[in-house]
């Protein structure tokens, strides 16, 4: 599938209630040409996207590319629908990505120029910039640059004679506008009817659009962008807002570096997946909610009306100040700590072993969700030395029995509707290994417990295949396969090491006269190092 390319700085985004309307009178435009795009333009500088607006993301190369051949072409293009606030600032109410794709052109901006350098503060991810690069590649081929169609206007011999011949037609092209008229809430009500009609804002997106002023939302956006790209806390006081940023990167970082490429060939994995997949941004909303105990209560069959409760059961209420959304992220940072860091506190816990499928090497996401609220149960009831004793049992069993986890999201069918029986599973597995049952006792009790006898012995017999070349599924799963045999280990509770939490042991302690000596080294989780040993 090809990677979606970043057009999210080109439109700064403000929020509608700043400056509301008050039936300005004035002429406004029907139609915007490719000047009004140029840096000199009394258009793009004033344009904005609602702060609710999604990320203008959803774009290909070839999309893109494809959109500014039609409009130097003189095809159809729908009408860019806009609202203007009395202060004068303009909002794009359907449009974004149309707009964002011909400024991208003008301004040879896809994800990785002037405008996204301002925006990410000179951090960009180095996926974005490689498809960046690869969009700026494809399109030069194709259409040729903007630079090149203001070429064509001086010197016509230099430059194809396609683009001499569009180049001619280009100062005359424009795109229809609409201008919604009223007050900032019929623009927001046009907003989510207009988006709602053309391309469905799914039950996620929806929520965060919904909660952008709510701890959780405003955690979940920091989060996905380690703190940079626009500031949905940017009403909170800078020192505020400097600790939602710093909290951010690093539960950023925690999660997802490295960055995750298929196939797999290396056991150096991310615990939460891709930060480049399209659910990503999905996955952390629900990981910022697990943790902080929210609860989401669809009050409609197509989760228009929800109710958004704390973990009183009271409704969740706007964070005027930043103070509830840093306690959030601080209650995040700890949970991912303690799944995979150097922190003390760390468990340490394989990503291989715990959150990639042995059969494919895709990310687990319902297994994700399941350990983070297994944390939160461990932290609640004291009971991480009791999954300690149990650890190197607990995860041979995992890998054995790696099927029955997709059994059970089946069962379910979704991550968030299955995590909870998963972590279910996880403490009756514990339960039984405390017990000093058995594999064979185990498993036969599991199938027979009210909740799982749903769960077959055998896993199910893979589709024959007529393709001869390895898929990269495959490959990421041999890799797995080869290479988690050969994985380090604790040496105090045996269970698998992880490069990212890794903790070196006196094995005759320093206070018992222990030398930092090779010999009275050992690798361990730093938990077991700091907690159990101690």
């Amino acid at each position: 599938m090809p990677s979606k390319v970043n057009l999210d700085a080109i439109i700064r985004r403000e929020d509608f209630e700043i400056q509301d309307n008050t039936n300005v009178s004035i002429n406004k435009s029907s139609t915007f040409s490719i000047r009004d795009l140029e840096e000199d333009s009394f258009f793009l500088p004033v344009l904005r996207k609602p702060d609710f607006q999604r990320e203008t993301n959803e774009w290909d190369s070839e999309k893109i590319c494809d959109f500014i051949q039609s409009f130097l072409d003189g095809d159809l293009i729908p009408a860019i629908i806009l609202w203007r606030s009395a202060g004068g600032t303009i909002f794009v109410i359907d449009g974004a990505h149309r707009i964002s794709a011909l400024a991208a052109w003008v301004h040879n901006d896809y994800g990785d120029g002037e405008y996204s350098k301002l925006f990410y503060d000179g951090v960009i991810p180095e996926k974005q910039i490689e498809v960046a690069e690869q969009t700026r590649i494809h399109i030069r081929k194709e259409i040729g640059t903007f630079k090149d169609y203001k070429l064509a206007l001086k010197h016509p011999d230099k430059v194809d004679d396609k683009i001499v011949e569009r180049s001619k037609s280009l100062g005359v092209s424009a795109i229809q506008l609409q201008w919604v008229e009223g007050n900032s809430e019929k623009a927001e009500a046009s907003f989510f009817k207009i988006n709602q009609q053309a391309s469905p804002i799914n039950p996620t997106e929806l929520l965060l659009l919904k909660t952008r002023k709510k701890p959780n939302g405003i955690a979940a956006r920091a989060i996905i962008r380690s703190g940079k790209g626009h500031k949905y806390w940017s009403a909170f006081s800078e020192e505020n807002q400097s600790k939602i940023q710093t909290i951010a990167k690093e539960i950023n970082d925690l999660l997802f570096t490295p960055i995750l490429s298929y196939p797999i060939k290396t056991l150096d994995l991310p615990i939460a997946g891709s930060i480049n997949s399209a659910s990503s941004l999905s996955l952390i909303f629900n990981f910022v909610n697990i943790v902080n105990g929210i609860k989401i209560k669809n009050e409609s069959a197509d989760s228009s009306s929800v109710a958004i409760k704390d973990e009183k059961n009271n409704d969740l209420e706007d964070d005027m100040n930043g103070i509830i959304t840093i306690e959030f992220l601080k209650k995040c940072r700890k949970v991912a700590r303690r799944i995979n860091s150097i922190h003390p506190s760390s468990l340490g816990l394989h990503p291989a072993v715990y959150f990639y499928s042995l059969n494919n090497g895709n990310h687990k996401t319902a297994s994700f969700f399941a350990i983070t609220s297994l944390m939160l149960d461990f932290e609640k009831r004291d009971s991480y030395k009791d999954f300690i004793k149990v650890r190197d049992h607990f995860e041979k069993f995992l890998l054995k029995y790696d099927f029955f986890i997709p059994e059970i999201v089946r069962k379910h069918r979704s991550a968030m509707d299955s995590y909870e029986h998963l972590r279910d599973y996880f403490l009756l597995l514990i339960e039984k290994m405390l017990e000093g049952k058995a594999e064979e006792q185990i498993i036969d009790e599991i199938i027979k417990d009210s909740k799982f006898k749903y769960l077959k012995i055998e896993a199910e017999k893979k589709p024959e295949l007529e393709d001869k070349e390895f898929s990269s599924g495959t490959k990421s799963a041999i890799f797995i396969k080869e290479a988690l045999p050969k994985a380090l280990r604790c040496k105090i509770c045996n269970g698998f090491i992880h490069k990212s939490s890794i903790s070196i042991d006196h094995i005759q302690r320093k206070e018992d006269g222990g030398m930092g000596l090779i010999d009275n080294a050992q690798l361990t989780h730093p938990y077991c190092n700091t907690t159990i040993k101690n």
